[in-house]
């Protein structure tokens, strides 16, 4: 499906880009951290909307690990 010629999965990894490029602007680390955490959820589902699994695992695998450092920092040692 297409919307202005750009397909749905493409429309994700724009918003995916925008998400992690807007969270590097923001001055509170709390907030810099949850903006990220979207946009890496919104690039794991980039990912698997890919064409081909092979295409999106390193998109997939990245992403993963970028939210679960940032999960870690904003729940878990937090906490410590």
């Amino acid at each position: 499906m297409e919307l202005f010629g750009i397909t749905i999965t493409e429309y994700v990894g724009y918003l995916a880009s925008i998400m992690v490029l807007l969270s590097f602007t923001m001055k509170d680390v709390n907030k810099l951290r949850t903006v990220n955490m979207i946009g890496c959820l919104l690039f794991v589902a980039y990912g698997f909307l890919m064409p081909t699994i092979r295409v999106g695992l390193p998109i997939i695998i990245t992403n993963i690990a970028i939210f679960c450092v940032n999960f870690y920092f904003s729940f878990i040692k937090k906490q410590a």
